[in-house]
């Protein structure tokens, strides 16, 4: 009621007699004109253009406020006891970062010289917000990876700095695995496994792999199990961080121009994906019928699901045996050609893009593999990425023109993916571009010479300087994504996601086919030539 009655009227405070509105101004400006007044009634318009201005702005957030307000109830009220829970874990870890600070601190302050840039912002450094969101557990950990992933809405010295985000953690003891098997599967797992390893495989922070067999078909198997608790956390943070963006927008607008809570919806719909089985189930299957689909069988796989024995917290899946696309040494005892092997993985990823569902959106080496009988595995599809037929298409012109160097047609790719409200000059940008693009020339390549025959010290220096391309490279990437940005571009997720598989796949060309150019290379079928020449028709 208080609201209504306060809509259709001024606030008091701007009614006041010591403030006259331009409307009463407007009366008297005739005799005031040519005298020392003028300056007041300019002073008095501005004024009031202010205040409505301002007024209409309180209205408008007062009229938000009950929504706001019922949000963070409804919330609340979601989050329940364990919404504390992680309040006192998050105090523990903060002081726990905060020590290191500390630490530091004093460090540098008995040295000579300066302070560092990342002790004087403290916990908002990049370094210390990494090192804090990594003690926080699995939430934040994945928030890492999403700002890594997401140079168009972070800050470049953030991006760098969580691509150093690790997801690992140490496992959950054996018999709360075995709880959450004998609970989800209904049934004791000796009837269901004949033999499941107590030693984890690997430990991240949502979930641990197990290695077991099963009984009957004696098959060899994984399970991926959930960590016990892991939902409530992921509920508890993803709810806080949904308020604090709520909170950020309604107290300041320009939060609500870069869509805050927008980016935590995506980021919550990405996270809840990844702890339910079932949907990366369904994406393994979706992968499958690509490769049955279009013939490709026989030289990819991905893992059989095994539904009797999988649900939403427990994922059973066939075994694959192989070595990583990084592992040269044994690559060539398993393939007489290294580069068909990787021009096989290039061929059946690039396809997947737009005849799949979903594309695999994390093939570093731990998830794509050579396997013992040849074929390429590609392992965990937690993370996936759906990419539009307009958006493959600019991004299909996008690689071409690096490959030719035409950086008109870059621009126009660029400005055709790209979000924005205003216009472009398509020629500046591209001029702006061949500038940044020159930069690839400076890059390390010395790892061309891949010898990972020999002694330990040889194969140890070729992956050091591997890791040292792919910075440079991931540096370019952001110079790219600043640059469209300074012309008002925002590209969305799935472009920072294509591009980092492409980096990924650039290591292991670097490895495997020191002489191919995948963009280039006839063998690689990036896109039909004819899809690709209608649109690059409606480029120029």
């Amino acid at each position: 009621m208080a609201v209504s009655a306060f809509r259709g009227t001024r606030l008091p405070l701007f009614h006041h007699s010591q403030f006259p509105v331009a409307r009463t101004v407007s009366r008297t400006s005739k005799k005031m004109i040519g005298g020392r007044n003028l300056k007041g009634f300019v002073i008095s318009a501005q004024y009031s253009q202010t205040q409505d201005l301002f007024t209409s702005r309180l209205q408008s957030q007062i009229e938000k406020l009950p929504k706001l307000v019922e949000d963070i109830v409804q919330t609340s009220i979601n989050t329940g006891p364990r919404g504390v829970t992680r309040l006192v874990q998050g105090v523990q870890a903060f002081v726990g970062v905060g020590g290191e600070w500390l630490n530091d601190l004093s460090k540098s302050t008995s040295a000579s010289g300066g302070l560092p840039s990342e002790l004087q912002l403290g916990l908002l450094s990049p370094l210390y917000l990494r090192k804090l969101f990594e003690r926080m557990g699995a939430t934040y950990i994945k928030l890492g990876q999403f700002i890594a992933s997401a140079p168009t809405l972070f800050p470049p010295e953030y991006v760098k700095e969580f691509q150093n985000c690790f997801d690992k953690a140490p496992p959950v003891p054996f018999e709360e695995i075995r709880k959450i098997l004998q609970e989800d599967l209904g049934r004791p797992i000796e009837s269901v496994y004949e033999y499941v390893d107590p030693t984890p495989i690997a430990s991240a922070s949502i979930a641990q792999v197990h290695g077991a067999r099963l009984r009957g078909s004696q098959e060899d198997v994984v399970i991926k199990v959930l960590k016990p608790g892991i939902e409530d956390f992921l509920v508890a943070d993803l709810n806080f961080i949904y308020v604090v963006a709520r909170i950020f927008e309604f107290l300041s607008p320009e939060f609500s121009r870069t869509s805050l809570v927008g980016i935590v919806k995506d980021i919550r719909e990405s996270m809840l994906e990844e702890v339910d089985f079932n949907k990366e189930a369904q994406n393994i299957e979706s992968f499958k019928r690509y490769l049955e689909t279009m013939g490709l069988t026989g030289q990819a796989t991905a893992p059989r699901v095994y539904k009797y024995c999988s649900s939403r917290r427990v994922l059973t899946m066939e075994r694959l045996y192989g070595v990583p696309l990084t592992d040269l040494d044994s690559i060539r005892s398993l393939v007489s050609s290294p580069e068909n092997s990787l021009i096989t993985a290039l061929n059946v990823w690039f396809g997947s893009l737009l005849a799949c569902e979903s594309f695999h959106a994390d093939v570093h080496a731990g998830n794509l593999w050579l396997l013992r009988d040849g074929r390429i595995g590609f392992l965990d599809f937690g993370i996936v990425g759906r990419i539009s037929p307009k958006t493959w298409a600019a991004m299909e012109v996008f690689l071409a023109s690096i490959a030719t160097e035409e950086y008109e047609s870059m621009a126009s790719a660029l400005i055709q993916m790209g979000a924005t409200n205003r216009d472009v000059d398509a020629k500046a940008f591209a001029k702006d571009l061949e500038k940044m693009f020159s930069s690839i020339q400076e890059i390390d390549t010395e790892i061309v010479v891949a010898t990972a025959r020999g002694t330990n010290s040889d194969t140890t220096a070729v992956a050091a300087n591997v890791v040292m391309d792919e910075r440079q490279m991931n540096a370019l990437f952001l110079d790219l994504v600043r640059v469209s940005e300074s012309y008002g571009l925002k590209f969305p997720r799935e472009f920072a996601l294509l591009l980092k598989q492409l980096l990924y796949f650039d290591r292991y060309t670097r490895l495997l086919a020191p002489n191919l150019n995948m963009l280039q290379d006839q063998r690689i079928s990036i896109a039909s030539n004819k899809r690709t020449n209608r649109y690059k028709d409606s480029f120029n």
